[in-house]
């Protein structure tokens, strides 16, 4: 889709109203001008020779063709349908945004946008319907990623593939509770190896799990999202208080036991890197002098992000977790220890907001992950929001400078891996009652991803070692519990009129911040 006069007619709208826009912010710590009267001074030509930008997808969200090609039920069909008043529309996965018909489209509007990679998952049920190699391999679904892949190398993108975004295949849920059961390892690692084998000759960038806290925590410890469990009469089963932490041993040990596999067997040939994709917020003391409040930030940041990369980097999990958790906590061995520590080639990190935390005392109620770190969070301190709120959602709030932080502190404290900015945006209301046009002027999102680069480039300067950001999402989609109520996309898609794709104006934007230099 070529981007015409008329939508560089809105681009020009939205950067007037972007003016306005601005002056609501209250970080004095943020870009002091302007983002669009800065705009010359930020673009493409800022971040080091080599940084890739694209923006980022999952199967479920995107792919639709639920019940075609082939394709396995996973855990979200299964939630989703049994359980429609947990999503908020009530919707699924069935259709999405179609890509699976559509990915020719798509990919040229990804060319269109100048972006140089696209981030994707790959379906677990769609190449393994069973979920196991010994319940028959999917011709057809190897056959739909064989062409995502190709279209994509063809018009000059590269994909970037992550194995596991939260839709496992419900007949493992079935068999033996999924994660809930250390036999997840070696399916797993199957499936990976024949992901590797099949596509590794052209994907040269990895991600094995995509936030394995997310599906942890919303899937076991708060029952949000697929398969709903967690303690409590809404729930679906399960026990919040030891559930979380054996999914999360369990996603860590399949990690572990593909990047091995990678490692051993096909690395060396096919010249590629593997990591894994977390998610944190970047967390800030209440009250900043005071050591309670201090204490319950750190915790915070090993409850949600030093849960996986104290493992990943030391083959332990973080001392104050192991002493708040006890023997909730599940063990490495030392075989295991061995193969989780270094098990990486970068870290994919995904960064959409900050909080404000505060410590309280323990509680005398039944245990949970959700309140074993002693602490909890607000947006505002004194009265007064951490930022301005993204206006679809009550979690994300404006503070780019969180990433940095977050970026600084993953530099120090873990020995400055190669990191990637795997997802990063904010969301707006699906509002039925606007204008196609009105719903094309996201002037905010504009205001969100460069001040999320002005300190982004700020970290890389300052040493931590960045290689790549990807937007969330490339289009509107369906958002898991919120169904399609929210929209994350650059480009917008109209639900009741054959799911058309419209740039919307920050997709204009990034199209025009990632043009390169012609001399």
């Amino acid at each position: 889709m070529a981007f015409n006069g008329y939508f560089l007619l809105l681009l020009l709208q939205g950067m007037l109203a972007l003016l306005l826009v601005t002056s609501f912010f209250t970080d004095t710590d943020a870009v002091a001008v302007s983002p669009i009267l800065a705009v010359g001074s930020l673009n493409r030509s800022s971040f080091p020779p080599g940084f890739i930008f694209g923006a980022g997808s999952s199967a479920y969200q995107f792919e639709g063709a639920a019940r075609e090609g082939g394709r396995g039920l996973s855990i979200w069909d299964t939630y989703a349908h049994k359980h429609p008043e947990r999503i908020r529309d009530g919707g699924n996965g069935d259709v999405a945004v179609d890509q699976y018909h559509r990915y020719k489209e798509d990919v040229k509007i990804m060319k269109d946008m100048n972006m140089d990679s696209y981030r994707f998952s790959i379906s677990w049920s769609r190449i393994l319907p069973k979920g196991k190699l010994s319940g028959g391999i999917n011709q057809e679904g190897i056959n739909y990623y064989n062409n995502l892949i190709n279209e994509l190398l063809a018009q000059g993108l590269h994909p970037f593939v992550t194995l596991f975004h939260w839709d496992l295949p419900q007949t493992l849920e079935d068999e033996y509770g999924g994660f809930l059961s250390s036999r997840i390892v070696n399916d797993f690692q199957d499936y990976a190896d024949l992901c590797f084998k099949l596509f590794g000759d052209r994907v040269k960038l990895w991600v094995t799990l995509n936030e394995p806290w997310l599906f942890s925590n919303g899937g076991y410890a708060q029952g949000t999202t697929a398969p709903g469990r967690c303690t409590g009469p809404s729930c679906l089963g399960g026990n919040s208080g030891t559930e979380p932490y054996i999914v999360t041993h369990n996603q860590i040990l399949a990690h572990a036991a593909a990047v091995k596999v990678y490692k051993t067997k096909y690395q060396a040939n096919q010249k590629g890197k593997i990591g894994i994709t977390l998610v944190s917020n970047w967390f800030i003391p209440l009250q900043e002098n005071n050591t309670y409040h201090q204490r319950a930030a750190r915790r915070s940041l090993d409850f949600q992000y030093g849960w996986f990369m104290e493992p990943l980097t030391k083959g332990d999990y973080p001392k104050e977790m192991r002493a708040l958790v006890r023997s909730r906590l599940p063990e490495f061995s030392k075989e295991n220890a061995s193969l989780v520590k270094g098990s990486f080639d970068f870290i994919g990190l995904n960064y959409y907001s900050s909080s404000y935390v505060f410590n309280v005392p323990q509680s005398n109620d039944k245990l949970s992950y959700v309140t074993d770190s002693l602490a909890n969070s607000s947006f505002e301190r004194n009265g007064i929001p951490l930022g301005l709120k993204a206006p679809g959602s009550t979690w994300i709030y404006f503070y780019p400078k969180g990433l940095r932080d977050l970026l600084l502190y993953t530099k120090n404290k873990y020995n400055n891996p190669v990191v990637y900015i795997t997802e990063n945006g904010l969301n707006e209301f699906n509002d039925p009652k606007l204008t196609l046009e009105e719903s094309l002027l996201d002037t905010y999102r504009i205001d969100y991803y460069y001040r999320h680069f002005f300190y982004l480039r700020w970290a890389i300067r300052s040493g931590a070692n960045v290689k790549g950001f990807f937007a969330w999402s490339f289009l509107d989609c369906n958002e898991w519990f919120n169904g399609y109520t929210v929209r994350f996309g650059l480009n917008f898609v109209d639900y009741k009129n054959g799911l058309k794709r419209y740039p919307k104006i920050s997709a204009q934007w990034y199209a025009n911040f990632l043009k390169r230099n012609k001399y």
